[in-house]
């Protein structure tokens, strides 16, 4: 069995020393989940789902067995190794049963979110040529709207109930044995997933991860996360994005964790807090959005005390939000910093001092500065592109190696021996990176370089301000302005008196030139359906 018994978790060490192992040979399926159910079998999923108040506790020796039905289900098809599959589940177990029984089979599932519309999932099966969807029973008609459109798509599969023209999973895989016979090896370097990107800026783009990339997480859940086969883990996220296979499968089954399924819809603030006490979290993670709805509820009404190491990703955490948490729960939220490209790459670390509002450093493995458009390391304080270290001959493991288009890789955000990761930030002298923004969301004002999410943190400390997004806007004399798009908290009533207000409050927090000169309240803010707000759509 792969063990990290032997890795020193000290940051200081392990940033000098710690080199990841990923074999020439590997299936994550068959050599870390198959191997756990057979040597240390224990709960691997605590699956909730809210409607009918259930609760299954899954090990793992139930997704070594069911993953294998679903392989010899997928091979009796007529899929086979190579072929694709657009996997649309929620938080339910069958997510991991099809992506682990897929894995062992060699069919390359695409993981997308749960609020993808008909066009969305069109577009990933034609831009992958997928031969398969497999979805739970709400997206079955969107899939039928568009079948006519998909000239490769030959397999309609249904997790759960029936539909007319429908395979369902269950029936394909009651009938199979718990055994997958037809085993073969896979390099690491094989394909194993395709991710899309969210679409923050363009069209949604294809990342293809090799089995590798699952091994790769182990410094996911070593350092950032600091996972112990005693935690129990919860992620909140969609099944769609890469982040579900940071919080929600390769790390945490890794290190051995127990993982927390929470199939509910919307956000039910209440609900969430209790069940951190009734399962005994130890381990939580979850986007900004999340914690900022926390910190506006009365933390003493509840008991938190299992948590021992809390984590924020996805877009960064606002300092007054971790200062409020860490007041009310004794535990300081690590910010983590990572791209469906990549696994965690940037992190703040349990043995080093968190600096409130930085991304952290970089995760050991792993060289990460800050560059110029040349390839030249920034001095300290001075605003650049994120990047990292990507040398031919010393690739660091989890990075990906190009966007998939028509069989052939993009390599386009690799120059000068660095991965361009699209977003900007500042070093400090003690190798902290703090988080500036998109590279096309920078805002130029008067020579001044402005960061959005600096003046969106100053905005969100006002206590009648919900959410923000901040754009630059055209100016003749200053090139841009800054421009603040607001939505006020409940009952709360937008007026010219108020965003005087709240830009002499800004102006207070922050340097007066960062404030935003215009303000406009809204009801609400454009979004992906991941969540990210798209400031493309608010500056045009």
């Amino acid at each position: 069995m792969i063990t990290f018994d032997h890795v020193d978790r000290n940051y200081l060490s392990a940033s000098k020393n710690y080199s990841p192992d990923i074999p020439d040979h590997f299936n994550f399926a068959f050599d870390v989940v198959d191997v756990r159910a057979k040597e240390v079998d224990k709960t691997a999923l605590i699956a909730i789902d809210a409607a009918s108040g259930t609760t299954q506790h899954v090990k793992y020796s139930d997704l070594a067995n069911r993953s294998a039905q679903v392989a010899n289900a997928l091979e009796s098809l007529g899929l086979s190794r190579g072929d694709a599959a657009c996997v649309v589940i929620g938080r339910t177990r069958e997510w991991h049963e099809v992506l682990l029984g897929c894995m062992k089979a060699g069919v390359i599932s695409m993981p997308g979110t749960n609020l993808l519309t008909a066009k969305d999932i069109a577009y990933r099966v034609n831009q992958a040529g997928a031969k398969a969807v497999i979805v739970s029973a709400e997206h079955c008609t969107k899939v039928d709207e568009i079948i006519s459109q998909c000239p490769t798509l030959e397999h309609r599969i249904v997790t759960n109930g029936t539909a007319d023209g429908w395979h369902s999973l269950n029936t394909l895989c009651d009938t199979q044995s718990t055994q997958f016979a037809n085993r073969k090896p896979f390099a690491s370097t094989d394909t194993m997933l395709i991710y899309f990107t969210s679409g923050t800026t363009a069209l949604p783009k294809m990342v293809p991860r090799d089995f590798g990339y699952g091994l790769a997480h182990a410094a996911t859940g070593l350092f950032w996360m600091d996972l112990k086969d005693t935690d129990i883990h919860w992620t909140l996220t969609d099944t769609g994005w890469a982040k579900a296979a940071w919080g929600m499968l390769f790390p945490q089954m890794l290190l051995g964790c127990t993982t927390v399924l929470y199939d509910a819809p919307g956000m039910d603030v209440d609900a969430h807090l209790k069940l951190i006490e009734a399962l005994g979290v130890t381990t939580f993670c979850a986007p900004p959005t999340v914690y900022r709805l926390f910190v506006q509820q009365d933390l003493s009404a509840y008991n938190l005390s299992s948590l021992r190491r809390c984590l924020g990703a996805g877009e960064p955490l606002n300092p007054e939000v971790i200062r409020y948490w860490k007041e009310h729960t004794g535990t300081t939220i690590a910010d983590g910093y990572g791209q469906t490209e990549t696994v965690n790459i940037v992190g703040n670390f349990p043995d080093v001092e968190t600096r409130f509002g930085s991304m952290g450093r970089a995760v050991p493995g792993f060289n990460v500065d800050v560059v110029d458009d040349n390839g030249n390391i920034l001095p300290d304080d001075e605003v650049g592109h994120i990047a990292v270290k990507a040398a031919p001959d010393n690739w660091p493991a989890g990075l990906f190696r190009g966007y998939l288009k028509d069989d052939a890789l993009i390599t386009d955000a690799f120059k000068h021996g660095w991965y361009y990761t699209g977003d900007t930030a500042t070093r400090d002298q003690d190798g902290y990176l703090w988080f500036v923004g998109r590279s096309d969301d920078l805002i130029s004002s008067a020579g001044y370089r402005i960061s959005p999410f600096e003046v969106e943190s100053a905005l969100l400390e006002h206590k009648l301000v919900a959410e923000s997004a901040v754009v630059g806007k055209p100016d003749e004399t200053r090139g841009q302005l800054v421009k603040a798009f607001i939505v006020l908290t409940e009952g709360a009533s937008g007026s010219d008196a108020l965003a005087e207000e709240i830009q002499a409050f800004c102006k207070n927090l922050t340097a007066p030139y960062k404030y935003p000169r215009e303000i406009e309240f809204v009801a609400s803010l454009p979004k992906t359906i991941s969540g990210k707000i798209r400031r493309v759509e608010l500056r045009e």
